[in-house]
């Protein structure tokens, strides 16, 4: 709730102060408590994670890093490019990557470009969209970076919730309808069997 109430809450206001640096350590703590009580879940959308992700991967938006420490244990994944707004993130998926020491196969950036790396074999983008306030925007860079055969596993979470208890989320219709347009032109679905709301996608050609 002390998040919620910091948030500026409107849509049309630019809100990369908010993530980048108003969160601080209460986001991390508010992250690791939801992997704790989410665990069943966000071990299927590692296992999902498993059967997609190889070469190079960008992680983007990868909060506490639980996904992106997981690509760079993977005997497919040969480097983990991770992206996140928030260098408070950075740092502690940085210690976390040491201490399980796979350090030297994740690097830490606050942006895309920063990478400077032209085509991704594998994006992982989960919790991220529904805070962005152009995400159809998002995805068409998603779509420019992904080689041939690349694949991108994505969620997204359209709702304020019932009582604005996710003043974050995007709700706005026609964002979302635009989100929904690039998607179907720019993505083929592609099927998995895990019950869960991330979606894995190759490229429309």
């Amino acid at each position: 709730m002390e998040l919620a109430n910091l948030h500026p809450g409107d849509n049309s206001v630019d809100c990369s102060d908010f993530y980048e640096e108003i969160v601080g350590d209460k986001h991390l703590a508010d992250l690791a408590a939801w992997h704790l009580t989410s665990k069943d879940y966000i071990s299927k959308t590692l296992e999902l994670q498993q059967r997609f992700s190889k070469n190079l991967v960008l992680d983007f938006g990868g909060g506490i890093g639980t996904h992106a420490l997981a690509n760079a244990m993977s005997k497919n994944v040969e480097h983990v490019f991770f992206v996140d707004i928030n260098k408070t993130n950075r740092d502690f998926v940085e210690f976390r990557a040491n201490k399980l020491g796979v350090g030297e196969k994740i690097t830490f950036f606050k942006s895309i470009d920063e990478t400077k790396i032209n085509k991704f074999d594998s994006i992982t983008c989960l919790d991220v969209l529904e805070h962005l306030p152009d995400p159809a925007s998002q995805i068409e860079i998603f779509h420019s970076v992904m080689s041939q055969d690349a694949s991108a596993l994505l969620n997204w979470y359209f709702y304020k919730g019932e009582y604005n208890e996710y003043p974050f989320h995007i709700d706005d219709k026609e964002i979302i309808n635009e989100f929904f347009t690039v998607l179907q032109n720019n993505f083929i679905e592609i099927f998995h069997p895990m019950l869960i709301t991330t979606r894995a996608y190759k490229k429309r050609v």
